[in-house]
């Protein structure tokens, strides 16, 4: 019987929805802000993870929705929202080919991942977790492209909130962007308790995380509102 620690993903789900909406609105008010775009795919991508976490817990372990999970986690929990920062901070070109080598090695990745036999007499209930492929070698993916999104998305989010810093342009942007950093490193930390067994870890982190980031947004959006206003006001 799953404890109570099981059912968060469920939580994590329903934050996930109105946070993504948020950003889909967003992004259609501004088409042109590849950013926009890519952190609504993110938040998605998110949701769908925890959303397959809820399930699991729900109905119990199942092929398809370990694979499910293996592909919208373990590949595509952070490379998006990373990608939204790549493209907030650096030139579109740049981006651009960055996006085409993560896109190709992520869809590299997910066909070794549906491809792989699976041994379900390693199959643990209610717990989901990578040991289950019998391609051992499927799962040096992760941590290259968890490694892609902690360099861009944790150390996008430490750099923009240095520079605003030294900019003393402290609030709103320096804290949102802090909130940021720290949640999009927890679920990396609770990703590697999973190949120890410990998925626990990955579902407190993973709402709480998701809590952070959804609250930097807000924060630096808020900061950057009150900056338009204020520039408006002064020129008026």
């Amino acid at each position: 019987m799953p404890t109570f620690v099981y059912y968060i993903p469920i939580v994590t789900t329903l934050v996930s929805v109105p946070f993504a909406i948020t950003l889909y609105r967003h992004w259609r008010r501004k088409p042109e802000a590849y950013y926009l775009f890519w952190w609504f795919v993110g938040i998605v991508c998110y949701g769908l993870g925890t959303l397959v976490e809820s399930l699991t817990t729900l109905l119990g372990w199942h092929e398809s929705l370990f694979r499910t999970w293996y592909i919208a986690g373990a590949l595509l929990g952070g490379a998006p929202l990373a990608q939204g920062t790549v493209y907030l901070l650096a030139r579109d070109r740049v981006a651009h080919v960055l996006t085409a080598v993560l896109v190709t090695v992520i869809g590299v990745a997910a066909a070794c991942v549906l491809l792989s036999p699976v041994d379900h007499s390693l199959a643990d209930g209610h717990r989901l977790s990578g040991r289950v492929l019998e391609w051992q070698w499927v799962r040096m993916f992760s941590p290259f492209i968890n490694l892609y999104a902690f360099v861009f998305l944790v150390g996008g989010a430490l750099y923009s909130a240095w520079r605003y810093a030294r900019q003393h342009e402290g609030g709103g942007r320096l804290w949102g962007n802090v909130f940021i950093a720290v949640g999009a490193l927890l679920p990396g930390i609770g990703g590697s308790f999973t190949r120890f067994g410990h998925v626990e870890v990955l579902y407190v982190t993973e709402l709480v995380g998701l809590l952070l980031i959804w609250l930097g947004y807000r924060q630096v959006g808020r900061s950057a509102s009150q900056s338009v206003h204020t520039k408006q006001a002064v020129a008026g």
